[in-house]
């Protein structure tokens, strides 16, 4: 299978592409490293790099951030940033790439846990989370030519938890390598 990995050298895509590579041609697209460097943020960089890559069988989204912060203090600017640089990059890469999707190929985004297990401080997050995992079923619906969707919501990661420190309580951190395994199926 040819395969776009988007964020292959980040906290979650570096474990999809580890569990992917060997088995898979992999393109490895980021921001300054990879095969291609793309604007996420940016669709007409997204058209060009599926220009450079032709049709393939599956992207794997990994990319993504917010602001964390108590939601007392946020104002629109700052909410906006989840959705801004984490939920519409991901479906930007769904609208543009229909076409360059090969027939029965696959979809696959990230969100996260926070829209099901909030943290204080994480409403931007979660609201992310939220608008990814709720895009996906919708667009599931309406795919082509047996096109699948579907989105890897991971838990706190263990190569997280030192950046995250005292975010999370009562979350069981997640090995990198069982994170990588749900972007296998």
């Amino acid at each position: 299978m040819k395969i776009i990995i988007v964020g292959p050298s980040g906290k979650v895509g570096g474990p999809a592409m580890e569990a992917l590579k060997g088995r898979h041609e992999i393109i490895a697209v980021g921001r300054s490293s990879g095969d291609i460097q793309i604007d996420i943020e940016d669709v007409s960089s997204i058209r060009n790099m599926y220009a450079q890559t032709g049709n393939v069988d599956a992207v794997v989204s990994a990319v993504g951030h917010g602001h964390f912060g108590p939601v007392a203090e946020m104002d629109g600017e700052q909410w906006m940033k989840g959705i801004i640089h984490k939920a519409l990059p991901q479906v930007n890469l769904v609208l543009e790439g229909i076409k360059f999707m090969n027939d029965g190929g696959s979809f696959t985004l990230t969100s996260g846990v926070l829209n099901r297990d909030p943290i204080a401080g994480g409403a931007c997050a979660a609201a992310a989370n939220g608008a990814i995992d709720s895009f996906v079923p919708g667009a599931a619906v309406d795919m082509p030519r047996g096109i699948r969707i579907n989105s890897v919501s991971p838990g706190l990661l263990q190569n997280s938890t030192e950046r995250y420190d005292g975010l999370f309580p009562g979350h069981q951190p997640v090995s990198s390598g069982r994170v990588g395994l749900a972007y296998c199926k």
